[in-house]
């Protein structure tokens, strides 16, 4: 019996994120062991107001494939936050890379860490070579409108942040080398302090009262709870470890 054939959708036909590579050797700014720590810092104190953690994906070194058109061009942000797509619940299901025609959700904030030779890329300042892909800059800028885009440069110990308008972005002004994202209830700015155990200027998300705790801060915090309740509890006669 003839079956008639029916043209699959452009969707359909599109590569997923099994067809496309995760990683290249050889690209510059690759990450280090600065990217690393920061990047933990980061996904450690986002804690955005008014979206669980399952509703949040945090990457960090994830290839982000931006162009259906041009689906082997790809940006690696060093961290970004997507708001709105579901995590990864099984093994299997965590993602090899993020490609926008799949997620259909654009990052919200994008971060990159200036290494030797990415600075003209971060920031835009290299000129686009025919059939080329183009700058970071370019992508985060015109191709996706990344709401927020943060570069920092360590060496320089220099923060800088942008959002974008209708013309592109524009540079938001920083109070203490920090500023507040309304719409997250948080900000982010630089810390000086010790994270696994290195002494350091940080990338570090805070709230309105105080830096948004670490893991190990949380733990720290929960342990002197139980200590002082443990206390008061003898004081007043009563054994904590007997109850």
């Amino acid at each position: 019996m003839y079956q008639p054939i029916h043209p699959r959708s452009p969707l359909e036909t599109m590569p997923t994120m099994y067809d496309l590579p995760s990683e290249l050797v050889g690209e510059s700014g690759l990450p280090d062991e600065f990217h690393c720590i920061q990047a933990d810092l980061l996904s450690e104190t986002c804690q955005p107001v008014g979206y669980s953690p399952e509703e949040i994906l945090l990457a960090s070194d994830l290839n982000l494939y931006y162009d259906p058109r041009h689906t082997q061009w790809y940006k690696r942000p060093d961290w970004y936050m997507v708001l709105g797509v579901p995590r990864a619940i099984q093994q299997q299901e965590l993602r090899l890379s993020y490609l926008i025609w799949q997620e259909g959700v654009t990052p919200f904030l994008v971060v990159e860490l200036l290494s030797p030779g990415t600075e003209e890329d971060d920031l835009g300042q290299r000129l686009r070579e025919v059939n080329q892909p183009p700058t970071k800059w370019e992508v985060y800028e015109r191709i996706l409108r990344v709401p927020y885009y943060v570069i920092y440069d360590r060496y320089e110990n220099n923060l800088r942040a942008f959002e974008i308008s209708v013309n592109g972005y524009k540079a938001i002004s920083l109070t203490d080398r920090r500023f507040w994202i309304e719409s997250l209830g948080m900000g982010l700015g630089l810390w000086q302090g010790v994270y696994q155990g290195t002494e350091g200027l940080w990338l570090r998300w805070y709230n309105q009262t105080s830096w948004l705790p670490t893991l190990a801060e949380k733990a720290e915090a929960a342990s002197q709870r139980a200590d002082k309740l443990a206390a008061y509890l003898r004081s007043q006669g009563i054994d904590p470890d007997n109850l």
